[in-house]
């Protein structure tokens, strides 16, 4: 005799639904990666010849051939300073700036919260020009090399995160209880102490949620890189088209080249997911 169905489960039809679709999408997800995967071990032959689930043989060969091929490693160096450098500017920025929203009245605090939100309704290619020809002025007129450096992009990738940046942080400063703060006051810290020795720790989580998002921005971003930088100062994300060439496309070089390049934000996301959601979570319920 069967047992009795709990009046609070759902239909079996719908338990049936989620796991089929559950599957679905785990495979529309792991398939991709597993093609890559496969892609990277292979002979660039057999890459480009017929595709095949099963390879016919693997080699190592890409992830060695991938430095030389193109200068690889400048571009990684060249993307660990310029996304470190734009995540430690935004959080610290953001941080204060946040903070000061979010504890204190002042003239024009409504249009400023609006004005810093209302930035992310515009597409990122509409302000390349004008980025653009800012730079190459202030080249002509000081000397301070924008366009073609890194200084130029961290700037540039500031404009991007800063703003969610601050308004994540002034909805997680805001479900911090204030009686921290008035605490810290009474025990004879200033404004100053009260952020950084009571609510920053208290603000872990949001604030890990900021870096991670300001780094996966910089980290990954092609277009302004693509026009911003130059050989010296070129990044991953735009390195990677150096695998193709006139003659040929290296497809298991790319294929692996990408595979290493994802790793610090795989890496950071696994290690930080905890920190991660609960930033996401607290900062987006005020």
């Amino acid at each position: 005799m069967s047992s009795p169905t709990s009046p609070m489960a759902p239909p079996r039809s719908f338990v049936w639904s989620r796991r089929i679709f559950l599957t679905l999408l785990t495979g529309f997800v792991l398939i991709p990666v597993y093609v890559m995967v496969s892609s990277s071990l292979k002979p660039l032959a057999d890459v480009t010849g017929e595709f095949r689930w099963l390879p016919s043989g693997l080699t190592i060969r890409p992830y060695i051939d991938i430095w030389s091929t193109v200068p690889l490693a400048k571009y990684f160096v060249n993307s660990l300073i310029v996304a470190g450098a734009a995540t430690v500017c935004s959080v610290v920025i953001a941080v204060f700036a946040a903070y000061a929203v979010s504890r204190y009245e002042f003239r024009g605090k409504r249009v400023f919260t609006v004005t810093v939100l209302s930035t992310q309704m515009f597409p990122g290619i509409l302000f390349l020009l004008p980025l653009f020809l800012i730079y190459v002025n202030i080249g002509n007129a000081t000397g301070i090399a924008l366009f073609g450096s890194r200084g130029g992009l961290i700037l540039t990738y500031l404009t991007f995160s800063l703003p969610f940046s601050i308004w994540m942080l002034i909805g997680y400063f805001d479900s911090v209880p204030r009686d921290l703060d008035e605490a810290a006051l009474v025990d004879g810290c200033g404004p100053l102490g009260a952020l950084l020795r009571i609510v920053v720790p208290a603000a872990i989580p949001g604030i890990v949620a900021v870096a991670v998002y300001a780094f996966m921005t910089a980290w990954g971003e092609v277009l302004f890189a693509s026009v911003m930088t130059n050989d010296a100062t070129r990044t991953l994300a735009v390195g990677l088209q150096g695998y193709s060439t006139l003659n040929d496309v290296y497809w298991n070089q790319i294929m692996a080249a990408s595979l290493v390049v994802s790793v610090p934000v795989v890496a950071g996301f696994l290690l930080l997911q905890r920190y991660l959601v609960a930033g996401l979570t607290a900062g987006a319920v005020k």
